[in-house]
């Protein structure tokens, strides 16, 4: 496969899962400075946009409808949903040859029923509108493309994006103190509510619910899960031919990642557990750039991934 055809599939999974995972986080926690009039306004949203890696204007006091602003519909902030949804349909473009028509029609829509602004009786309809419209690009890919190289790059996108996602989230927890969103409202807006009680049976609580979000192998947006379904991709990608260890710097980072989370206490975790997310974002960060560096070299011909003379 030519490489530039492999970075756009890889960032057309990132993109929409950035999209779905923006729009959980920004639902969760607009309502909840709408519900919760003891919360700082300014701080928090402050707090979120910093969690978002986007940077808060210093001039003026920050408000509700700003931060939908900023990382819902500002389409030149690459934090936001609509900057999201413009880079994977533009990444589809640039793949077309690959890309099945079906999901071209699909990204080419989203993108152009993006709004400019939302109404504030319309904000958790527009997020839904989001989450639908990702879910729909990941159905198509997952119910209609073979299992090659085009579907192992998307789904590698995907599974790094959704463990930073998800630390995201995580990390949100602790961002007003007592006021914070509470275990069942992360659970919800991950979808993962009725999954936790299935596997819990229980209301949730803090040492439940991040070991479930964290640690569960079979719940898809756990980081555990999200992780171990990189590395697995990477594998497939190219195969491992050296005998002693891991020489591939993404899967060795990732699998590290993994080994921290997977064999330490859930009880150290939470005692700080900002710091862990921060961890698990810098890793996935680095392991995209070791794939950048690996599959996607910029400054050379155009050449195949895996390609051997």
């Amino acid at each position: 496969m030519l490489s530039r055809i492999a970075e756009s599939l890889f960032w057309i999974g990132r993109y929409v899962e950035r999209a779905d995972g923006t729009a959980r986080i920004l639902d969760v926690h607009l309502q909840l400075l709408l519900e919760d009039p003891w919360i700082e306004e300014d701080l928090a949203c402050r707090s979120l946009l910093s969690v978002m890696g986007s940077e808060a204007p210093q001039d003026a006091q920050l408000s509700r409808q700003d931060i939908l602003t900023i990382l819902a519909v500002d389409r030149n902030e690459p934090a936001s949903i609509a900057f999201s949804l413009g880079a994977a349909r533009e990444n589809a473009r640039r793949a077309r040859e690959i890309v099945s028509t079906e999901l071209w029609e699909c990204l080419n829509t989203t993108r152009a029923r993006m709004p400019r602004r939302v109404a504030a009786d319309k904000v958790h309809e527009f997020f839904g509108w989001v989450r639908e419209r990702s879910a729909l690009a990941v159905g198509i890919i997952e119910s209609a493309t073979s299992r090659d190289e085009a579907w192992q790059f998307f789904t590698l996108g995907r599974s790094i994006e959704r463990a930073d996602m998800t630390a995201r989230l995580l990390a949100t927890r602790s961002l007003t103190e007592a006021s914070g969103p509470s275990w069942t409202t992360i659970l919800r807006s991950c979808g993962a509510y009725e999954a936790y009680l299935r596997t819990y049976r229980g209301v949730p609580s803090a040492r439940n619910a991040a070991e479930f979000l964290l640690l569960d192998r079979l719940f898809p947006r756990s980081i555990l899960f999200s992780v171990t379904r990189a590395v697995n991709c990477l594998k497939e990608i190219e195969p491992r031919s050296d005998r002693v260890g891991v020489s591939d710097h993404a899967q060795r980072m990732l699998g590290q990642i993994r080994s921290e989370l997977e064999y330490r206490p859930i009880s150290e975790i939470l005692e700080d557990l900002t710091m862990h997310m921060d961890n698990v974002q810098s890793t996935t960060s680095a392991a995209s750039e070791a794939i950048r560096q690996r599959y996607f070299p910029t400054q050379v011909a155009p050449s195949w991934v895996g390609e051997t003379s």
